[in-house]
């Protein structure tokens, strides 16, 4: 089904609804930081699997299907690995830019993930102008990742010398940005063919997120096998989204 056999006002309560799901759950994670972080390890493993399950087992897969009239498949894999790398340059620039200990580190810091989180919205978006089903999967793994957005969000604001407070602040602005995103979005109308780069691109991002920032936070905070044991979890329920959802 495509955005326009959804209707235009029953799409605007979905995403709104979407809008308002990832923004709990951004908010639930940066509160868990603030009071238990020692104990959020499964989850965060969890929302890794389901983070790279979601790129390899819908977004690629999609992007493949829909660029396969005007693309051949090697381009399409080119711009997953230019959007891994992308996003792996734009993280490590953020990285290196807030590693002095003077209190801005924490507000660019907690900066870039509100950005980060403004471009979720963004992708929902633009998922839902593809089918209804890549944009609920899309949420879905939105929604998998906002948790840990949260707890990343306080945390880089708090070990950047900033307040509880100010880390509180962040967060409520964190929560907000896919909101925003998911807003823009309908205000942007991508061409049909070039929403294959579009969903390739993402593809790529979710990636670097799932592998590079999720699953080695989680094995950080707690390296024993059920750690690995939730990732597979994450990665195999969202094979299952994919196969059965009647989208």
């Amino acid at each position: 089904m495509t955005l326009e056999g959804l209707g235009p006002h029953r799409l605007d309560v979905v995403l709104i609804a979407i809008g308002l799901a990832t923004g709990a759950a951004t908010l639930l994670g940066g509160w868990l930081a603030l009071r238990f972080a020692s104990r959020i390890h499964l989850i965060l493993g969890f929302s890794a699997g389901a983070v790279i399950g979601v790129a390899m087992f819908d977004l690629l897969p999609e992007a493949l299907e829909l660029g396969a009239k005007t693309y051949a498949p090697a381009p399409l894999t080119a711009v997953v690995a230019l959007g891994f790398l992308g996003y792996l340059v734009l993280d490590r620039a953020f990285l290196i830019a807030t590693t002095d200990r003077t209190g801005h580190r924490g507000h660019l810091g907690a900066g870039s993930m509100t950005v980060h989180s403004l471009l979720d919205g963004l992708a929902i978006g633009l998922g839902f102008q593809v089918s209804i089903g890549v944009g609920a999967v899309l949420a879905i793994a939105v929604l998998a990742h906002d948790f840990s957005d949260g707890i990343n969000t306080v945390n880089l604001s708090l070990a950047g010398s900033a307040t509880p407070r100010t880390a509180r602040r962040w967060l409520i602005l964190d929560a907000a940005a896919p909101t925003v995103g998911i807003a823009a979005s309908r205000l942007i109308v991508v061409p049909h063919a070039a929403l294959a780069m579009v969903i390739a691109a993402f593809a790529g991002f979710f990636l670097y997120i799932g592998a590079s920032e999720l699953l080695p936070d989680s094995h950080h905070r707690y390296p024993r096998a059920w750690t690995t044991v939730a990732t597979l979890a994450g990665a195999a329920l969202i094979y299952a989204v994919v196969r059965l959802a009647p989208f």
